[in-house]
């Protein structure tokens, strides 16, 4: 963070110093709200969580290193006291970002959001200072965290938003004024919060509504293949800028293709050139993603060339999506348990089909093992009928579907769909699935997890890893 006073956070938050013995000593590190990140020249932030409230580690943190602590309370320590810790977090980042004067670069959608953040970040950091949200802290109190770790070096400040109804992308865009917004797409993740498509696509294109005018350099940066997201140009004032494989797209991928090992390729076209790329990611979804960071970059100024090799260099920053890791009897895991919606599941399996393609020599079989896609409300049942059903479409050798109803569920599509025998199976706990896998997995197979957050599905592919991943793990 840009070194500030005690006095001066006080003004801007509107809060009341409590114990504090030096208004004019300077916060010089980031906020943190864990007491064990705190460090000299840290300013902790004490939230109350349904599990802990951080009022009672603020000791802690002062002892550790912090200046202070921003506090909704008197806490016995230098603190600054406020009505509403999260508005004050919130407010200490706006004033940030606009002391910076670094180009803020927004993205948002329903899925591909923390992949396409982190390939904008790895591209841009190669032209110039980049901060970037770590994983996928987008929310009220991520964002401004991100925003927070921000110093005077810094040139781009790259920040994912998510959103659970209309209004929350507007209010986070009011926290850290966007130049350059980004869309990726308005799928199904989240539609039984939503109410519908429609209600997503108003949400998210609260960001291209909330950038500046063209003339003062606003740029929405927008999916040319989701009509959804075209249709957000005629709510904007800032310039627009499409990217996709739609012909009229100002970015666009040509020749796509996936290689021997199902890493997708294709001949990158700028409005400047034209430059060829093979990602290291895995599956053709990450085509657009990467489209969208090479529009975003090509905004900023970096060439066609710096982009493809940035690009074709850029691997997976954040844990559990794709995460491929080969064990030394060559079956290979491909941990995506971080999220699930019926977007990104259907992205996977294809993905999965592709990668048992490039391991047919070894005689692989793919295994789909797939949990509960939450949030779907009454599109839950045929969500996950559908996705059971393309994962028989696509061949997939074997369905594992891990869980209760929803699993259920998908294991009855695989089955209406025409599966039979033991191609898919419905087991009720992790337990259950990693005794299956152990007992059936031979050297070559593809093993595919994923689910929502809350199942926990990741702990699969952990088991199965048994350590190997945290050593000698492929990372995409």
């Amino acid at each position: 963070m840009i070194p500030l006073s005690l006095a001066e956070i006080t003004g801007i938050v509107g809060g009341r110093p409590h114990d504090v013995p030096d208004l004019e000593q300077q916060v010089t590190g980031p906020v943190v709200i864990d007491s064990r990140e705190a460090a000299p020249g840290t300013l902790f932030a004490a939230f109350a969580g349904e599990r802990a409230d951080g009022h009672e580690f603020a000791g802690r943190a002062v002892e550790a290193g912090a200046v202070a602590v921003l506090a909704a309370r008197p806490v016995g320590v230098p603190a600054i006291v406020v009505d509403d810790v999260e508005r004050a977090l919130g407010a200490l980042a706006r004033a940030v970002v606009e002391r910076l004067g670094a180009t803020v670069v927004a993205l948002t959608g329903s899925s591909g959001k923390t992949s396409t953040k982190d390939l904008i970040a790895q591209v841009l950091e190669r032209h110039a200072p980049t901060v970037w949200t770590p994983g996928s802290l987008n929310n009220e109190i991520g964002l401004p965290l991100t925003a927070l770790r921000a110093d005077e070096s810094t040139r781009h400040l790259v920040l994912e938003m998510g959103a659970r109804g209309v209004g929350h992308i507007r209010y986070l865009t009011g926290l850290t004024p966007p130049r350059i917004g980004l869309v990726l797409n308005v799928g199904t993740a989240h539609i039984g919060e939503f109410g519908g498509r429609e209600q997503i696509a108003l949400a998210k294109g609260e960001l291209v509504e909330d950038l500046p005018a063209a003339a003062e350099g606003g740029v929405a940066v927008l999916n040319a293949d989701d009509p959804f997201v075209r249709a957000m140009r005629d709510r904007t004032k800032a310039r627009t800028v499409l990217f996709g494989e739609a012909e009229d797209a100002d970015v666009r991928a040509e020749n796509v293709r996936l290689t021997t090992e199902g890493q997708p390729a294709f001949t990158l076209h700028t409005p400047t050139g034209c430059s060829d790329v093979t990602l290291r990611l895995y599956g053709e979804h990450h085509v657009s993603n990467a489209l969208a960071a090479a529009a975003v970059a090509h905004e900023l100024g970096m060439s066609v060339s710096e982009i493809a090799v940035a690009l074709s260099e850029a691997g997976q920053l954040s844990r559990w999506r794709m995460e491929v890791t080969e064990r030394a009897d060559g079956v290979t895991v491909v941990n995506d348990a971080y999220n699930a919606n019926p977007d990104s599941m259907r992205a996977a399996l294809r993905a999965l089909v592709a990668m048992g393609r490039a391991n047919q020599a070894r005689g692989a079989r793919t295994w789909a093992v797939l949990g509960q896609m939450a949030e779907l409300g009454e599109e839950s049942l045929a969500e996950h009928d559908a996705v059971g059903r393309l994962a028989v479409r696509l061949n997939v050798s074997k369905l594992v579907a891990v869980g209760g109803q929803e699993a259920a569920w998908l294991d009855m599509g695989a089955k209406n769909e025409g599966s039979w025998g033991e191609e898919s199976v419905h087991v009720s706990d992790v337990r259950a699935a990693v005794d299956l896998l152990r007992r059936e997995l031979r050297p070559g197979d593809v093993v595919l997890v994923k689910a929502s957050r809350s199942v926990g599905l990741e702990r699969v592919a952990l088991e199965l890893l048994d350590g190997e991943g945290e050593v000698a793990g492929r990372w995409a």
